[in-house]
């Protein structure tokens, strides 16, 4: 396993970085996007499955631990997005024919959900979100999430108990941990339908 260079190393910006990134402005990399190459893009595409995105300014809070005792009292950071039309269009075909909207990462599912209308319909432009999504609930442009293995005490491993449910995660953190998985940024991911 790489380890992770020092901030200071030029290489780590590349190292840090999604294939498929274009704009700067993200205090960190939407890390889930991390597993995927131009190859593996590539075959999914191949395979008949639309690949669409969304431009995430990840913020420095997605990776604060919770701190409160009750997860209610937590404040939820802001992040800012931006949803290109192809994009809501590409939501809406796939919800349409039937198909299943996967997110890539937390912050995207986050985005898509601040920007989903109770129809599932996704609105295209810019926006931050401050969304904090808990256990109870009801996702309505999202069906599926493809996530690393996050730390306790974070929101995001409240989001991926809300999407899959608290007892289903505890029971898929325990066989993560007992075979040694890698937890964190760079760590190993899971896809939760």
């Amino acid at each position: 396993m790489k380890k992770r260079a020092g901030r200071s190393d030029p290489a780590d910006r590349e190292r840090y970085q999604t294939v498929y990134a274009k704009v700067s402005g993200s205090a960190a990399a939407p890390t889930a996007g991390l597993h995927f190459t131009k190859a593996l893009l590539d075959e999914i595409q191949r395979r008949g499955i639309r690949v669409a995105t969304v431009t995430l300014h990840v913020g420095v809070g997605t990776f604060q631990p919770m701190r409160e005792e009750k997860i209610a009292d937590h404040p939820m950071h802001r992040e800012w997005f931006h949803i290109p039309s192809e994009t809501a269009e590409a939501v809406e075909t796939t919800r349409r024919i039937g198909g299943r909207v996967i997110a890539v990462g937390t912050t995207a599912t986050r985005a898509l959900e601040s920007a989903s209308r109770p129809d599932g319909t996704v609105q295209s432009g810019a926006g931050e979100t401050e969304l904090f999504i808990t256990p109870g609930y009801h996702f309505k442009a999202v069906d599926g999430l493809i996530t690393n293995f996050h730390l306790p005490k974070s929101t995001l491993l409240v989001l991926v108990s809300a999407f899959a449910g608290g007892e289903a995660i505890r029971a898929v953190y325990r066989e993560a941990i007992r075979e040694r998985y890698r937890f964190y940024s760079y760590g190993d991911a899971t896809l939760i339908l």
